[in-house]
This record gives structure tokens, C-alpha cells and sequence, in this order.
């Protein structure tokens, strides 16, 4: 299986580039403050999935996914932080919210699934 072929990893990728698609309409100074950290981990997210999945091995790759959630985590954090300093509508924050809030459910079957293939 490729790593393309994984939900989380399509919507993880998608969902950093709506991010970054906000953030690059900022000020300046919200760019690169709090711009920089959200987008960093938004990427994070795929990236460690990703990694995770070259490592073809299970305890390093759901070790990776587990910091995948952890990303995920930080996103919804700076993600609030953007909200309450009116750098997005409470809409796209919303919608941007929602959708980790999916994608946050997807690490854990995909770690169930490679526990279960392990021994192939």
C-alpha cells in the first residue's frame, strides 16, 4: 500500500494547504508569528503519517502516527489562538475545526490496522 492510498494522509495534506491558503493572506506580523507555527504543524500532521509509513515497521510507524495526533493537536491549538485574535471567521474556523475533528478519529483505525497486518 502507498501512503497516497490512505485517507488520513489525503486529508491531512488537503487540509494544510487550506490552512496555508489562509494564512498567506494575513499581516505580516500574523504571518509570521502565529501564521508560521499553524502552518508548521498543519504539515506536520501528513508529514509524520508519511514518515511513519516509510519506516515499515509497525511500533516506529504508530509511534509516528501517534505524533501525527500529536500535531493535530498543536493545529487545533493555534487554529483557536488564530480565531481569538480575529485572524478568521468564526465560519472557517468552524469548518477547519470540523475537519480535524474527522481526521483526528483516522489515526487510531489506521494504527488498528497495521497492528492487526503486522505479522504479514
Amino acid at each position: 500500500m502507498d501512503v497516497d492510498d490512505l485517507a488520513v494522509y489525503r486529508r491531512s495534506l488537503k487540509l494544510a494547504e487550506e490552512i496555508w491558503a489562509e494564512v498567506e493572506e494575513w499581516p505580516s506580523f500574523a504571518k509570521y508569528s502565529i501564521g508560521e507555527q499553524l502552518v508548521q504543524a498543519a504539515d506536520s500532521i501528513a508529514a509524520n503519517i508519511s514518515e511513519g509509513h516509510g519506516r515499515y515497521h509497525f511500533g516506529e510507524n504508530r509511534q509516528f502516527c501517534y505524533d501525527a495526533r500529536g500535531s493535530l493537536q498543536e493545529t487545533i491549538t493555534w487554529l483557536q489562538k488564530a480565531k481569538m485574535r480575529g485572524l478568521i471567521t468564526d465560519e472557517r474556523y468552524e469548518e477547519l475545526s470540523d475537519e480535524l475533528t474527522e481526521i483526528r478519529k483516522m489515526p487510531n483505525g489506521y494504527v488498528r490496522s497495521i497492528g492487526k497486518n503486522r505479522s504479514s
